[in-house]
């Protein structure tokens, strides 16, 4: 099933990440329109997905029937209510993807008929601009066309990688809560050019920018970011002043202390989960 001519994608919730991978999907060509479908009890966010070219309905027993590819995109609390609705209703020609943070492929097997082909998918909000940094990681009974039907659709909406599940809990803490610590960057750079006088929207935009041309250097050029960043701290200068100040702040160390809380919180959670 790695070709996607005749696939069809199903979404058992139509929230933000689901209409963005429903955009990415579409625009692209990879999907027909008419081959995605999504559910969702909320009318307002059905209309959305519905102007991005998708069908929709309320009824999650519709997608199932009408999909090759389900994509579990509910809140994690939510998930284990899906899974036993869709139990008698998932069949072998089914490929379960789930975006739920913290559901784990142990669960999402357990929970599914015997044999059923799941991959674990974590994918990120950049993926709304189709640029967002996605890993999936394939069960055990998934092969691997499931695993390059799956890279080809979330590399609609940014780069995709495939990893084992047990990278996850720090790819959830980096790439997946790393948008949250990019925006508090971004902030701090505007709120520091306000200080020194520049007007707010100009400051912002030029944090913004900064970290996005930062980023494509970074993955353009195949450079290590301490080379890059070595490369603009002249001797004496204003650059190597500025990144004394971070340093002296503890900005690395901090930015190192975030990924491994956050990880820490998401085991807890899997296994608060997995209780359940």
């Amino acid at each position: 099933m790695a070709s996607t001519d005749n696939v069809r994608v199903g979404f058992l919730g139509a929230g933000q990440m689901a209409q963005a991978l429903c955009s990415g999907i579409i625009s692209s060509g990879l999907v027909k329109p008419n081959n995605v479908i999504a559910s969702d009890p909320k009318p307002a966010t059905l209309q959305i997905t519905s102007k991005l070219g998708a069908r929709t309905t309320t009824n999650n027993a519709e997608v199932m029937q009408n999909c090759d590819v389900v994509v579990i995109s509910v809140k994690p609390n939510a998930v284990p209510g899906v899974l036993k609705e869709i139990l008698p209703l998932v069949t072998k020609n089914h490929l379960v993807t789930s975006i739920a943070a913290g559901i784990s492929l142990a669960l999402l097997e357990e929970s599914l008929p015997p044999n059923t082909r799941v991959i674990r998918v974590m994918p990120n909000t950049p993926a709304m601009v189709q640029a967002g940094a996605t890993v999936i990681s394939p069960g055990t009974h998934s092969t691997p066309e499931d695993a390059v039907l799956a890279e080809k659709i979330f590399s609609a909406v940014g780069i995709c990688k495939n990893l084992p599940e047990k990278y996850l809990d720090v790819v959830s803490s980096l790439s997946g809560a790393g948008p949250a610590y990019a925006f508090l960057a971004i902030e701090a750079l505007s709120d520091g050019g306000v200080k020194m006088g520049l007007p707010r929207d100009i400051s912002t935009q030029l944090a913004a920018q900064t970290l996005l041309g930062a980023a494509k250097m970074v993955l353009e050029t195949n450079t290590h970011p301490g080379q890059l960043k070595d490369a603009v701290c002249s001797p004496g200068g204003v650059t190597i002043c500025g990144v004394h100040a971070l340093e002296s702040g503890r900005f690395r160390a901090s930015l190192i202390d975030a990924v491994e809380t956050a990880t820490l919180r998401t085991r807890e959670m899997e296994n608060q989960m997995s209780k359940k």
